[in-house]
């Protein structure tokens, strides 16, 4: 009896732990920050030589740098449209990313695209989120490059945000 009631605690003990990781609230304040391996899907249509306008679908999984925390192991998905002139451009869209739990942050954001350092860079400023994240504001730098064909890019991200 006492074996099994010892095994019943540590179990619910682990459960507990478990879920407080799981489902930990986050400071009102703070600085997130992660990555993400995408797969862009792209349409892009010339409107002028060495002009092209576009839009397309990003889909990936985000990672938060510290290896645990919000926006882990979370799904991450945007929409973007595009304009480039010979090679340079901007970019801009709305992107939701998550967690393990489940629960999201909702972003826009705006960028220039083919910088002589070979990334794209910008912002995102943050406008909801679910869960945990409900009522968060924010903004934080994005910095993205290309690494192989067929769409795949990886970027670094970090918000820097506020809840209520």
């Amino acid at each position: 009896m006492r074996k099994a009631l010892g095994t019943f605690i540590a179990g619910v003990s682990l459960a507990a732990v478990c879920a407080a990781v799981s489902g930990q609230d986050l400071p009102k304040s703070g600085s997130i920050n992660w990555h993400t391996g995408w797969k862009i899907t792209a349409e892009a249509l010339t409107v002028a030589e060495g002009n092209v306008a576009g839009h397309g679908t990003a889909i990936g999984t985000s990672f938060n740098d510290k290896g645990a925390g919000p926006l882990h192991i979370g799904p991450a998905e945007c929409v973007i449209a595009f304009f480039v002139i010979k090679g340079a451009g901007s970019n801009v869209g709305y992107c939701a990313f998550g967690d393990a739990d489940g629960d999201r942050v909702f972003t826009e954001f705006t960028g220039k695209l083919g910088l002589p350092n070979g990334y794209d860079e910008g912002t995102n400023v943050i406008s909801g989120g679910t869960g945990k994240y409900a009522g968060i504001t924010g903004r934080g730098p994005w910095k993205c490059k290309g690494v192989g064909g067929n769409g795949a890019i990886q970027c670094a991200q970090r918000l820097d945000y506020r809840l209520p």
